[in-house]
């Protein structure tokens, strides 16, 4: 009696011995949480700048017509997996208190701009159109001129936000303008090489940073 008390122990112990070690073996390892999106103000190399708003305190930067991107507006995008740019798009007016007073003040603005990567590829428009007919419609005026209250004659006019999605292994995107129809007091402008297009603002950048490099 006692030896086969013995080996029904054993075969517990044996058994208990058994499971434990099968429960560590099927344990699983918990998933690596993804990396929570970001975004933060884009950093911008502006070719011809606008200057800082009076009442947006916002910095301006003209974008200027032309196929090359090293010429445009420069946006350094972080690594990432997803990526989009987003950023104020507004048409070029320059106020004239003259004209507002002979009746020829309205102007009427459509504009297009490219996102280019550094190689060419077109990654996404953007398009504003918009009409002037009095101060009021402006959207902001700007600080270091000699206009009323130290404020430029050009101002930003109308406002259409703009987002492109960046592809994951790009760094950096070139903004150019591509089309602009203006019809003002001085006539019809079209898009010449290296002429103002449009104005942009509040370039932002949302992006989930790219995993770290794999070791070997």
């Amino acid at each position: 009696m006692r030896r086969a008390a013995t080996v029904v122990l054993l075969i517990c112990l044996l058994s208990v011995s058994l499971s434990a070690q099968r429960s560590r073996t099927t344990t699983t390892r918990k998933p690596v949480p993804k990396p929570a999106p970001k975004t933060e103000p884009a950093a911008v190399t502006c070719p011809e700048q606008l200057g800082i708003g009076l009442k947006t305190k916002t910095t301006f930067c003209f974008v200027l017509a032309g196929r090359n991107p090293a010429d445009g507006v420069l946006v350094a995008v972080p690594s990432h997996s997803q990526a989009t740019l987003t950023f104020d798009l507004h048409n070029r007016h320059t106020y004239s208190e003259e004209e507002i007073r002979a009746g020829r003040g309205f102007a009427k603005y459509t504009a297009v701009i490219g996102v280019l990567s550094m190689t060419g590829d077109l990654l996404g428009r953007g398009a504003v159109q918009s009409e002037f007919r009095a101060v009021k419609d402006l959207y902001d005026r700007i600080m270091g001129g000699a206009g009323p209250g130290g404020t430029k004659a050009v101002a930003p006019l109308g406002r259409e936000q703009v987002t492109i999605t960046i592809p994951p292994g790009v760094d950096q995107v070139s903004l150019l303008g591509e089309v602009l129809e203006a019809s003002t007091a001085a006539g019809r402008e079209v898009a010449t090489p290296g002429r103002p297009v449009a104005i942009i603002s509040n370039v932002m950048v949302t992006y989930v940073p790219a995993p770290p490099p794999r070791k070997r």
